[in-house]
């Protein structure tokens, strides 16, 4: 027999920002979602009119996590308009400091903010509750000690060849504004080696090249049992963990993924990509019925039909698209702030999980051939990322050529467009300019957020998490950590703005 409908609405922490979930749940199962960024920023908007380079300044402070994958989509999209090709020196120091963002980011997520709710007290009674919270207790636990003190060392490879992190400014239109020395790059190498070494003891327990070489889940379960570093590591004990509190059952989601390529392979490095038909080592693509698809940005676009803005009906490409803003409060159907990206007019998740998939990484495709996307193999991907780019990172920052320059001058800027698209932490970001009398005319952007947390579509169709949400069980309404699982499990990330919270609300469910 069906249960009463009840309708909750939860204020979510721990996703760098404001956001707010309303789900319906039908006895114990959430049957509907609805997923609302609560703040408007306008960055589009206060770029217009602005100097052609002005976005290299101003778009890395969208966000104080992925600074340095907004000046890689602004440099990119200037450099596709001016025509410069930047040297394989400059190619290198871009890709070290997106990748050591990543792999910061990467740990700081997963067990400062996602690991929070492993100790919340409706798992008070599993047998891994007590080491749970000798590992994760915020501000206590002792993994969450180490990684501030870990994430805080390796960080500085940013500020060593960008001046600071976050918001550097060093990238510009024909390579990088400084010039490392032979110390710049020695130092380097020392902080990643140290992170290595950090990674390889306490969070996979073993060598980057062993746990490469974990294939398949059989792989997986073989790598787990093999000895007692595998099984007390961060991976051994969040794959035990996980399973017990079942992540693995909850998180489904639309099963498309979308990756916009990142890290442009230098000329001569004997670094490959990931797809052979490809000149970045994570390659772009779209995978919907179990299926890699060649990528396009010309068939993405951005609906507005659930979003607080007007001007446009069905889906607009960004170099076509408007950012009018329009608080329509409760007389529409309007309820988020986000825009809603779609690709080829589906919906489409992003992040590290995208990655393993349009990569084609074995393991991944095995989890997602036989149980679709989860929480739980969502996760896994991001803690086990660094362990892809790590090697990666290494051999750059060998092949390093002292005799050779960082920059190429850009003596003038042309009107015209140009897109820049890479991979931030959390995903696809991607920005599209158009340039005219020497001052920007239109600029759009569509962060990792707005493909994974983007409300419903012209179409109705709900946006990747919202769709994930749905089938949730809830064992006790008024202790939902499931509903909490599901949206850390994509790293949402919303960045500090304006904060509301309307008085009208009388059942929240604080997460």
């Amino acid at each position: 027999m069906k249960g009463t409908i009840k309708t909750i609405d939860i204020p979510l922490n721990r996703v760098e920002g404001d956001l707010e979930i309303r789900v319906e749940i039908d006895d114990d199962t959430v049957i509907n979602a609805w997923s609302s960024g609560i703040m408007y920023r306008g960055f589009e908007n206060m770029l217009k009119g602005r100097g052609q380079l002005d976005g290299l300044i101003i778009t890395p402070r969208i966000c104080g996590i992925c600074g340095t994958a907004h000046l890689t989509s602004a440099v990119n999209a200037l450099e596709k308009i001016s025509g410069v090709k930047i040297s394989s020196n400059a190619a290198i120091i871009r890709n070290i400091a997106l990748m050591v963002e990543h792999i910061q980011s990467d740990m700081r997520h997963g067990f400062l903010m996602y690991m929070a709710d492993f100790v919340n007290c409706a798992y008070s009674k599993l047998s891994l509750f007590e080491e749970a919270c000798k590992r994760y207790e915020p501000f206590k636990g002792k993994t969450v000690i180490d990684v501030i003190r870990q994430t805080k060392e390796i960080i500085k490879i940013i500020a060593i060849i960008g001046g600071q992190w976050p918001h550097s400014s060093y990238m510009v239109p024909g390579g990088i504004a400084s010039t490392p020395d032979v110390d710049n790059i020695r130092q380097c190498r020392y902080y990643l080696e140290k992170y290595i070494s950090w990674y390889e003891k306490v969070i996979i327990g073993c060598s980057l090249e062993r746990w490469l070489s974990v294939k398949s889940r059989t792989d997986l379960e073989n790598w787990l049992i093999e000895s007692d570093s595998h099984f007390n590591s961060e991976v051994g004990f969040y794959i035990r963990y996980a399973r017990e509190i079942g992540l693995n059952k909850i998180g489904r989601g639309h099963g498309n993924f979308i990756c916009f390529g990142q890290l442009e392979l230098p000329e001569e490095s004997e670094i490959i990509s990931k797809n052979a038909k490809s000149n970045q080592l994570i390659p772009n693509g779209f995978f919907r019925n179990g299926q890699n698809e060649e990528f396009n940005h010309n068939d993405i676009t951005e609906h507005i039909a659930r979003s607080w803005f007007e001007g446009y009906e069905g889906g607009k490409h960004p170099f076509e698209g408007i950012t009018n803003p329009y608080a329509s409060g409760q007389e529409s159907d309007k309820y988020s702030w986000i825009k809603a990206p779609r690709y080829k007019d589906f919906p489409a998740e992003t992040g590290p999980l995208a990655e393993m998939i349009v990569s084609e990484n074995s393991l991944f495709m095995d989890f997602i051939n036989t149980d679709g996307p989860n929480a739980y193999v969502r996760e896994l991907a991001r803690l086990v990322r660094p362990a892809e780019l790590m090697p990666a990172m290494r051999k750059w920052l060998m092949e390093i050529d002292k005799n050779k320059k960082f920059y190429k001058p850009v003596t003038e800027f042309i009107d015209g467009t140009g897109y820049g698209l890479t991979q931030a932490s959390r995903g696809a970001l991607g920005h599209w300019i158009k340039i005219k009398d020497e001052k920007i005319d239109h600029y759009q952007i569509i962060t990792p957020t707005a493909w994974n947390g983007s409300p419903r579509d012209s179409n109705g169709v709900e946006g990747p998490w919202e769709k994930a949400l749905i089938g949730t069980k809830i064992k006790n309404i008024d202790n939902p950590v499931e509903l909490g699982h599901v949206i850390r499990s994509f790293d949402p990330c919303l960045v500090c703005a304006v904060h509301m919270i309307g008085k009208r609300k009388k059942n929240w469910r604080i997460l």
